[in-house]
């Protein structure tokens, strides 16, 4: 078993305008937790820190708070979303059912060369050390995972769907990550999905997907 520390190298396109650059670079911080969850947004020193415009930062802004990631309030500013686990079940609810169908979608319809860096993904990932990651560095892989099979999915309104809806799955998951066990399971099913997607698999690659999500839900029911 080797030891990966790497940030994931992602499948889509990197962002290319500054209101895109500033759109990812703070939902990534919402979204781990770097921002804490009711902390207030100062687009002042986000624009400085990440060496963007404060224009291109604002529109980021509006465009995180259509995902539910940051909310605005006349005259006091925005602010982080609160991690509310009453919202677990809706999320839950909803990633059960379009998660199995993603999965099987890019089962189905993923080009050969999608396949063939699915299946090297899957093996760079069953290679690793999971408890010699950062808490970052492992939903860093996870949200790579989830986001390659969307991707090779080939539905772009159901991959902007489900990247929505799993950023906020994993802001509940990084709340209660310290106290969750046998994270290596949480792993292993992302090799296993990896696999039945790059192996034209999709009815292998639906129920491992359905599986997951209600796995997690219930790894964070046990805890609370």
């Amino acid at each position: 078993m080797r030891i990966v520390t790497t940030a994931p190298q992602q499948l889509e396109p990197p962002p290319t305008s500054l209101a895109e650059r500033a759109y990812a670079a703070i939902q990534d911080q919402l979204i781990m937790l770097d921002i804490p969850p009711l902390a207030p947004i100062d687009d002042v020193a986000l624009s400085e820190s990440l060496g963007i415009g404060r224009t291109p930062v604002r529109e980021a802004l509006k465009r995180l708070e259509v995902d539910r990631l940051v909310i605005s309030y006349p005259r006091r500013g925005t602010f982080a979303t609160g991690v509310d686990i009453t919202d677990l079940a809706y999320i839950s609810e909803i990633r059960v059912q379009l998660e199995p169908l993603a999965a099987r979608r890019a089962a189905e319809h993923a080009p050969k060369v999608m396949r063939t860096k699915l299946a090297e993904l899957a093996d760079t990932i069953q290679d690793m050390d999971v408890l010699a990651l950062s808490r970052h560095e492992l939903m860093q892989w996870d949200l790579r995972v989830h986001r390659s099979v969307y991707r090779a999915g080939g539905n772009p309104h159901l991959e902007d769907t489900l990247v929505r809806y799993n950023n906020l799955a994993t802001r509940i998951f990084c709340v209660f990550l310290d106290r969750i066990t046998h994270f290596d399971q949480h792993v292993e099913e992302h090799v296993g999905l990896l696999q039945a997607v790059a192996g034209g698999e999709p009815r292998k690659a639906e129920k491992i997907a359905r599986d997951h999500v209600t796995g997690f839900e219930k790894a964070i029911r046990a805890i609370i």
